[in-house]
């Protein structure tokens, strides 16, 4: 009985320690020795690159899984095959032998490493972005020529460029698709405005003409005569125009599923310089003391009591570090975020997308199409700054210049996907 007894608690106190044991191991050694073949922390280790996140935590979260997995060069499932990834991970011999490489070397093998890990990083990214899928589609509604603009070769020509768009937006919305959330929330809606009369419905993209737009949308509804009339704090702070997100549930989906939708779009770097030379190189008691301070204050060397009291006088470089920066001073603002997050569309079926590039035309064709007064056009005239220049490629690069290859690349990165769903062709020959 004793011996029984003994025999027994020997082998609990065995099972007890054993469990002790495997609680105390470090889950990524047991990992580690799970994976033959390949050998961890050894050779040149790659530094952690800022990743481009939003104030959203679910995209700091996805960011921050992304930078892990890439810094273990742990290749997950979801992520799909590259033909970058780095042949010294092929034998242990390849990975020793790369150790005793020059620094010459070393520095050619860390930049080539680099690029194959931003690649690697942003085909994660996009595939595990969640991007939400369109529910909604007012086909049956969507604005058709009139007959007697069926032989009009501009008509048709402008026709079938938005047919090609949408094609393009709905084919990327498809490859990187998720099913994670697929119900529209007030929240998806919040930057539509809403017409009644001419049932449209226009997303706000800042500096891509939606001042301009905003006051076509009032004459439209009644509010003014002519787009001459309304002053730029009358169209941003008046409250005359209608959110969508301001109906209940039965007025949105009435709305997205019988209404015109439509957004405007802009080269996204063309829209970045954009914004930020109307926000930070002009006088500005909001963006300078809210965003200017911070940035300052956290990027600039030797800073003067006079910048860090006002916030004025922020540099490009240092709006694009402070861009690019997981751990910003001071959230993201809709002037610089992504049309992607602030229009959702690959979950609501815009039927309508134009481009600031070829504004005016797309503009009076989506009037035209909407059967809006013949005597109301699109204005031309400057909202803000009239006597500056507008922002053209040529000033973009201007100011792209002032930053180092590894700046303009991540900033390409973070806006990747807009360029993507709206076929914006890459603005630098060295992207990738």
């Amino acid at each position: 009985m004793r011996l029984t007894c003994m025999f027994s608690f020997i082998l609990l106190f065995g099972a007890v320690g054993l469990v002790v044991f495997i609680h105390l191991q470090d889950p990524e050694e047991i990992v580690h020795q799970q994976t033959p073949g390949i050998k961890y922390n050894t050779g040149f280790q790659q530094p952690k690159k800022q990743d481009c996140v939003s104030s959203n935590n679910q995209d700091r979260r996805l960011r921050k899984n992304t930078a892990d997995r890439v810094a273990t060069v742990k290749q997950s499932d979801s992520l799909e095959p590259s033909e970058s990834v780095p042949t010294k991970l092929q034998s242990t011999d390849r990975r020793q032998s790369s150790i005793m490489f020059s620094m010459k070397d070393q520095q050619k093998g860390e930049e080539i490493n680099s690029i194959k890990l931003h690649k690697r990083r942003r085909r994660f990214i996009i595939k595990k972005s969640p991007i939400l899928i369109s529910m909604n589609s007012s086909i049956l509604n969507l604005p058709t020529l009139k007959y007697e603009d069926r032989n009009n070769s501009k008509w048709k020509s402008l026709y079938q460029i938005q047919g090609e768009r949408k094609r393009i937006m709905r084919e990327t919305c498809s490859k990187y698709k998720s099913n994670n959330r697929r119900i529209i929330t007030p929240y998806h809606v919040s930057r539509i405005f809403v017409e009644d009369k001419y049932r449209v419905l226009y997303c706000e993209v800042p500096k891509a003409g939606c001042s301009n737009w905003k006051r076509v949308l009032m004459v439209l509804n009644g509010l003014a005569s002519s787009t001459k009339d309304i002053q730029h704090n009358t169209v941003h702070y008046g409250n005359y125009l209608k959110r969508l997100d301001g109906f209940d549930h039965n007025g949105i989906y009435h709305r997205l599923n019988t209404y015109t939708k439509m957004l405007f779009i802009r080269e996204p770097f063309e829209k970045l310089v954009s914004a930020f030379r109307d926000k930070f190189e002009h006088p500005n008691n909001y963006y300078h003391p809210v965003f200017g301070k911070a940035i300052i204050s956290r990027y600039r060397v030797n800073a003067t009591k006079e910048a860090l009291r006002t916030g004025s006088g922020v540099k490009f470089k240092e709006f694009i570090q402070y861009l690019l920066d997981v751990h910003r001073p001071v959230g993201m603002d809709i002037h610089w975020d992504h049309v992607n997050r602030l229009c959702s569309p690959c979950l609501i079926d815009y039927d309508f997308v134009g481009k600031f590039e070829s504004m005016e035309e797309d503009a009076n064709f989506f009037l035209h199409l909407i059967g809006a007064p013949q005597n109301l056009t699109f204005p031309k005239f400057k909202d803000r700054h009239s006597n500056e220049e507008r922002t053209t490629t040529k000033i973009t690069q201007q100011y792209f210049a002032q930053l180092s290859p590894s700046q303009r690349q991540q900033s390409y990165d973070f806006y990747y996907m807009d360029y993507l769903m709206f076929n914006y062709s890459k603005p630098f020959e060295d992207l990738y």
